[in-house]
């Protein structure tokens, strides 16, 4: 029978009895549980770099604020093709 693989604790700043637990409570989630803590995690750090965009362009729009953000993201030429859309 083989062991079961662990994690390593990645942050260095979590006691190791605390990231086994929640390393286990993750394991133990539902895979919907689990979507929906991944979807809420990239939802959270697409608006945080997208306010931080929107701090280093004062007077922006919105829509210029998305199209940095896709620009740096994704890459300039789908920013581009963005861009057109509006034309």
């Amino acid at each position: 029978m083989s062991s079961p693989v662990t994690m390593p604790n990645w942050t260095g700043d979590t006691h190791h009895t605390m990231a086994a637990a929640q390393i286990e409570l993750l394991r133990q989630a539902s895979m919907a549980r689990r979507f929906g803590r991944a979807r809420s995690l990239s939802r959270t750090t697409i608006e945080l770099a997208r306010r931080a965009i929107a701090r280093t362009m004062p007077g922006a729009d919105e829509r210029e604020i998305l199209l940095t953000f896709v620009a740096l993201h994704y890459g300039s030429d789908w920013a581009e093709r963005l861009r057109r859309l509006d034309r």
